[in-house]
C-alpha cells in the first residue's frame, strides 16, 4: 500500500470545484459547471457537466469556451442556457453574452448578441423567453444605441475615470461608468439553439425610460424572479435618489406586457432583498433586514400576500440570519433557505404557518442547492473535505452523485478537525464570560496521549478570520485552508470571536463602536487555553489573519505584550480608519465604529491599531492587493512602513493584480510560500539563530479617550 502524503498547495489547487446544481424539469438530471485551474498556465476554466440524480457517470457537456458558467435548466426540459465568452461564426465575444445548448449535447449557440453583455438571468415559466441583467446608459434608448455608445466608450483615448456617484466602486472594480442595471426581456427566435439567424432573437430593456434600476453591488439573478405564469417579475431597487452601498431596498412588480410598475413593498426602516413567488403566484418571499433599528440587524424571512397587499416577517422569533437563495415548496406552504448555527450552515425548511424551521441538510457548510419534482440536490464543503454533491430523495439516504477530486484525496493525509468552546469574553460589563468556539485542526498522525508521553510539542497557529461578521465553520476554506497548515505540523485555532455571525444577533452586535476589545479577549482565552495543553509549545505561537482577521492582528500587535507570540501575518488588514475612509464601503463607518472622524476623532482612533504604533514589536508580514477596494492597499502599506519606521522586522507581500483575495494559481502558490516561510523563520525550533531586529524606542503616545 502506498504511503499517504500531506496535502500541498498544488493539491488544493488541482482540486475541481463545482459550481450551482440547476435540475432539470423531472429532476432526473442535473446541470452544474465544473471549475478547475491551471498552474502551469496560471489560468481557471469552467465547463458544464450533466449528472445524474438515478445512478450512473457524470458526462461533460461543454468544452468548447473557457469560462461557462451559470447554467440553468429550461422550464421545457428542451435547453440549458448558460452565460460564457466564446468565439463563435469568427466573432469572439468581447463582453459575457447567453448561449444554449441542448440537454443531449452538439454546438452551443449564442441566443443574442448583446453588446453591453449579459450578467445573470432567469428563464420564463413558457421556455420561451429569458430575462437577464445587463448594465446600459440609462439616457439612452434601444439596443443600437447602447452598441453605438458601447464602440465610442471602448474607443476613446482618455482614461479618466469621473463621477458624482456615492457608490462607484465596489471590492475590485470600478462600477461601469454612467451605466446602471437593467432587467432585458430576450425572446427567443424559432430557430433558438440551432445558429439559424432566420427567426433571430428580439432584446427589449423592460426598466427603459424609467427611473428603476437594480443593485448596483454585483446585481444577481437572486436580485429578480418571474411569476409561474411569465406575465410579471417581482425585484428590488433603491428608491433613494442618491445610491448608496447601505442603501434600504424596496420591491417592485412589473406587468411584463403592459410596463406598468408597482412598488408593493416599501419601508424606509427596511432593507428587502432576494424576492421569490410562490408557485401559486399569490405570495412573494424576500429577505427584510430592520436597518431602523440596527445596522446590524439580520436578513429575516418575509412574506408578502397578493389578497391584501402587506408584507409580514415570518421569521422574527428565529434569532438566525437568512441567506439567499430561497426556494419555495411546491405546495406553497414553506420555503427552503440556508442559515449558519454555530459555525456550521445548513439547509432549513421554514413552515409558514407553524413558522417553525427544520434542519432538511446538515452541514458542514451547504453552499447551494435546488429542488425540482422531490428530488433534492445539494452541494456542500466540511473543514475535512471539498465541496460534495448529493441528491436526497423522499425516504432513502443521500446518496453522493460525483467523485471528481476523490482519487487525489484518497493519497494525502487527513488532518482531524475538532470543535471546543472556551470562556471567552463577557458581552456586558462585569456579567458572565460567554461561551467561545474555538475549531482545531491538527497535524496528520496527532496523538494526544501518545504525544503526552513523549514529550513532544506542535506550534499553534492562529487563523483569525474577517468580517468581522462572518464565522469560521466547518468549511474547505481554499485561501486559508486549515488543512493545508496543519499538515506543515500547526495546531491550527479558529476562533469565533465576539461579533462573529452563527450564534444569534446578540453575540454579534456586541462588538460594535468597540473593537477589537472583545474579540481580542477572546483570541488570549484560546491562546491561554492552549497554553494548558501538553502537546503545546509556548515559544512557537504565532497568529495570523485577513481582512478584519489582518486588523485584528495590527490590533494585537499594539495591544499583546511583545513576546507571546513568535510573529504575525497581516493579510488585506485594516490598519488606519481616518486612511480607510477610502475604501467601497464608508457609509457603514459610523455604524460600526460610532461617530465620523470629523466628529470624535477619538473614539475612532480608539478602536484604531495605528494609534498605538509605538509599542508595536512584534515581527509582521504584511500582504496586499492592488486591486482591494474593500480594503485599500495603502492600509498594508502603512503598516509595512510604520513597523519598518519602528525598527520591527517586517516583510511586505504586494500583489499588483489581485484584490481582497488572493485568486491566481501562482499568486496563491506564492501567498503560501511567503506565509510558511515567515513563520518558519520565526519558529525558534526550525530556526533559532533567527531573531527579530530589536525595535527602537518609541515614545508612547496618549491613550485616545474612549
Amino acid at each position: 500500500m502506498a504511503k499517504k502524503s500531506i496535502l500541498t498547495v498544488d493539491d488544493l489547487w488541482a482540486l475541481q470545484r463545482l459550481g450551482t446544481p440547476s435540475l432539470a424539469p423531472d429532476g432526473a438530471q442535473l446541470v452544474t459547471a465544473l471549475n478547475s485551474y491551471s498552474m502551469a498556465d496560471n489560468k481557471s476554466s469552467s465547463a458544464l457537466w450533466l449528472l445524474s440524480t438515478l445512478g450512473g457517470e457524470p458526462r461533460q457537456l461543454t468544452t468548447g469556451g473557457e469560462k461557462d458558467g451559470a447554467p440553468r435548466w429550461s422550464p421545457r426540459g428542451d435547453w440549458i442556457a448558460f452565460t460564457a465568452k466564446r468565439e463563435q461564426e469568427g466573432s469572439k465575444d468581447d463582453t459575457q453574452q447567453l448561449y444554449l445548448i441542448a440537454p443531449d449535447g452538439g454546438e452551443a449557440q449564442r441566443a443574442a448578441q448583446v453588446a453591453t453583455g449579459v450578467e445573470a438571468f432567469r428563464w420564463c415559466p413558457d421556455g420561451k423567453r429569458l430575462v437577464f441583467i445587463s448594465w446600459v446608459w440609462p439616457e439612452l434608448k434601444g439596443t443600437a444605441a447602447q452598441a453605438k455608445k458601447l464602440k465610442e466608450f471602448k474607443d476613446r483615448k482618455e482614461t479618466g475615470y469621473v463621477t458624482s456617484e456615492a457608490q462607484y466602486r465596489y471590492w475590485d472594480r470600478n462600477l461601469p461608468m454612467g451605466r446602471v442595471a437593467h432587467l432585458h426581456l430576450l425572446e427567443l427566435g424559432a430557430d433558438a439553439g440551432t445558429g439559424n439567424s432566420s427567426a433571430p432573437a428580439k432584446v427589449r430593456d423592460l426598466f427603459e425610460g424609467t427611473p428603476y434600476e437594480l443593485g448596483r453591488a454585483d446585481p444577481d439573478a437572486n436580485h429578480f424572479d418571474i411569476s409561474p405564469d411569465g406575465k410579471r417579475l417581482v425585484f428590488a431597487f433603491d428608491p433613494a435618489a442618491e445610491k448608496r452601498v447601505d442603501g434600504r431596498f424596496a420591491l417592485a412588480e412589473l406587468e411584463i406586457r403592459t410596463g406598468k410598475f408597482s412598488v408593493i413593498a416599501r419601508d424606509a426602516a427596511w432593507d428587502f432583498s432576494a424576492p421569490r413567488y410562490s408557485p401559486d403566484g399569490q405570495h412573494i418571499a424576500f429577505l427584510a433586514s430592520h436597518q431602523g433599528v440596527k445596522h446590524t440587524m439580520p436578513s429575516q424571512l418575509a412574506v408578502w400576500h397578493r389578497s391584501n397587499g402587506r408584507w409580514e416577517v415570518a421569521s422574527s422569533e428565529w434569532d438566525h440570519e437568512v441567506q439567499a437563495p430561497l426556494q419555495w415548496e411546491d405546495d406553497s406552504q414553506a420555503v427552503l433557505l440556508l442559515a449558519e448555527q454555530k459555525g456550521r450552515k445548513h439547509l432549513w425548511r421554514f413552515d409558514l404557518a407553524d413558522k417553525r424551521a427544520e434542519v432538511l441538510v446538515a452541514g458542514g457548510w451547504v453552499g447551494s442547492f435546488d429542488k425540482v419534482a422531490g428530488t433534492l440536490v445539494t452541494v456542500a464543503d466540511s473543514a475535512s473535505h471539498p465541496g460534495r454533491m448529493h441528491v436526497h430523495l423522499p425516504g432513502a439516504e443521500p446518496r453522493r452523485i460525483e467523485r471528481f477530486n476523490d482519487q487525489l484525496l484518497a493519497d494525502r493525509l487527513v488532518a482531524q478537525v475538532e470543535e471546543v468552546w472556551i470562556d471567552g469574553a463577557a458581552s456586558t460589563e462585569g456579567g458572565p464570560k460567554d461561551k467561545v468556539q474555538l475549531w482545531l485542526a491538527f497535524p496528520p498522525g496527532f496523538d494526544a496521549k501518545a504525544d503526552k508521553a513523549s514529550g513532544k510539542k506542535y506550534p499553534v497557529l492562529h487563523v483569525i478570520h474577517g468580517g468581522p461578521h462572518t464565522a469560521f465553520g466547518d468549511v474547505w476554506h481554499y485561501r486559508w485552508n486549515a488543512q493545508l497548515m496543519a499538515a506543515q505540523g500547526y495546531v491550527v485555532a479558529m476562533v469565533n470571536y465576539h461579533g462573529s455571525s452563527s450564534f444569534g444577533h446578540a453575540f454579534l452586535d456586541s462588538i460594535t463602536h468597540r473593537w477589537g476589545e472583545l474579540e481580542l479577549q477572546d483570541v488570549e482565552a484560546a491562546t491561554d487555553w492552549l497554553l494548558k495543553k501538553p502537546w503545546t509549545d509556548r515559544k512557537r505561537i504565532f497568529a495570523t489573519g485577513g481582512s478584519y482577521g489582518g486588523y485584528m492582528v495590527a490590533w494585537m500587535n499594539g495591544h499583546v505584550k511583545p513576546g507571546r507570540y513568535a510573529a504575525y501575518v497581516c493579510h488585506a488588514g485594516c490598519f488606519d480608519w481616518v486612511g480607510m475612509f477610502a475604501d467601497d464601503a464608508y457609509t457603514w463607518h459610523a455604524k460600526e465604529l460610532g461617530a465620523w472622524y470629523w466628529e470624535d476623532m477619538a473614539q475612532v482612533h480608539s478602536q484604531s491599531p495605528h494609534a498605538y504604533a509605538a509599542t508595536m514589536r512584534t515581527p509582521t508580514l504584511v500582504v496586499h492587493g492592488a486591486l482591494d477596494y474593500r480594503v485599500p492597499d495603502a492600509q498594508g502599506l502603512a503598516y509595512y512602513n510604520t513597523l519598518k519606521a519602528l525598527n520591527v522586522d517586517a516583510r511586505l507581500l504586494w500583489f499588483p493584480d489581485e484584490n481582497h483575495w488572493i485568486l491566481k494559481p501562482r499568486n496563491s502558490k506564492l501567498w503560501y510560500e511567503e506565509y510558511f516561510g515567515w513563520l518558519k523563520r520565526h519558529d525558534v525550533a526550525l530556526a533559532p539563530q533567527a531573531k527579530a531586529v530589536k525595535a527602537k524606542p518609541a515614545r508612547q503616545p496618549r491613550q485616545a479617550a474612549r
